[in-house]
């Protein structure tokens, strides 16, 4: 059996869930799957020593960073430490990280990679909330703001906390097969997988939540109803308020126009039953609001450059079965 060592870089200020995350995944196939000792896992700090992660937890490294040998996946999470670094943390990564044959970063890990010149000329993402800065910091990278997770060559990264746990199920599918991979899944009482070029946060997250109770409300009226009418005309009046004035106070307070949030609402939806369920194309464009199949592809081609059956074919994760 292929072993493939992975070795996890700790530092003061790390995320515990960057850490532990992918670790579980890894450790999963020792614990679950028929694949044993396949990921021997080890954890470094600087000097050996323990480090405080975000939360205040604190976590005990296996060696140094100076001790440890070249593993086959050195893996860098985030956290507050990785926005400010120990300069010699950034020095380790820019020397030893080229050594591993396989380059992870969990969150703002990606920060750390670029601060060592390693994401250069390649696509990379992290958190949402960070991704302006990685552009900004780091020209050279082509950073994607939206996927969970990216490939490219051996360098792979992925979006905030619990998107390393997505990356991490990919890479043991990738090194062990689908049976693997989900088994682990089952297991830790996830989905096998997200795909990585779902979007990091829903349409709730993407626009801000209403000041006001009855746009707030209307907001989840829309989630919750994504195949009622949904016009500017019957949402304003559901809101008591006139159609111009109901759509110049929802732009305001929510930073997007009441049809683009219908838009990105239903197109979620869609995407979540393709996913998750079986039903047929043109029920899940009913269910979610396009009324037909032609008009939800259009909504799909425009928005994810693929039509819904491609869509299914590539990203359908049936639930766990017993």
């Amino acid at each position: 059996m292929t072993k493939r060592p992975v070795l996890v870089v700790l530092f003061d200020g790390v995320q515990s869930l960057d850490v532990t995350g992918p670790v579980e995944v890894f450790a999963g196939a020792a614990r679950f799957g028929p694949a044993g000792g396949a990921y021997p896992l080890r954890t470094a700090s600087l000097d050996g020593e323990p480090v405080r992660t975000r939360s205040g937890l604190r976590l005990v490294a296996d060696t140094s960073l100076a001790e440890a040998e070249a593993p086959h996946t050195l893996l860098v999470p985030g956290g507050e430490g990785s926005l400010s670094p120990d300069p010699r943390l950034v020095d380790w990564l820019r020397v030893h990280a080229p050594r591993a044959e396989r380059l992870v970063s969990v969150c703002t890990g990606a920060l750390l990679l670029a601060g060592a010149g390693l994401l250069d000329g390649h696509r990379a993402t992290t958190h949402w909330a960070f991704c302006d800065r990685l552009a900004r910091d780091h020209p050279e990278v082509r950073v994607e703001p939206d996927p969970i997770f990216v490939r490219d060559g051996k360098l792979a990264t992925s979006a905030g906390v619990t998107a390393g746990i997505d990356l991490a199920l990919a890479l043991v599918e990738e090194d062990l097969g689908r049976e693997a991979a989900l088994t682990i899944a089952r297991h830790l009482v996830v989905f096998l997988r997200r795909p990585g070029n779902q979007a990091q946060f829903s349409a709730q997250l993407a626009a801000q939540t209403a000041r006001r109770q009855p746009l707030r409300d209307l907001q989840q009226f829309i989630t919750e109803h994504p195949a009622a009418d949904l016009s500017v005309e019957a949402l304003a009046s559901r809101a008591r308020l006139s159609p111009r004035h109901f759509a110049r106070a929802f732009h305001a307070e929510t930073g997007t126009t009441p049809g683009r949030y219908v838009d990105r609402v239903r197109l979620e939806h869609a995407r979540r039953l393709l996913e998750e369920t079986a039903d047929g194309v043109q029920e899940v464009a009913r269910a979610s609001g396009y009324g037909t199949p032609e008009a939800m592809r259009r909504a799909f081609v425009k928005a994810l450059g693929t039509p819904p059956a491609e869509y299914r074919r590539r990203f359908h994760a049936p639930l766990p079965t017993r």
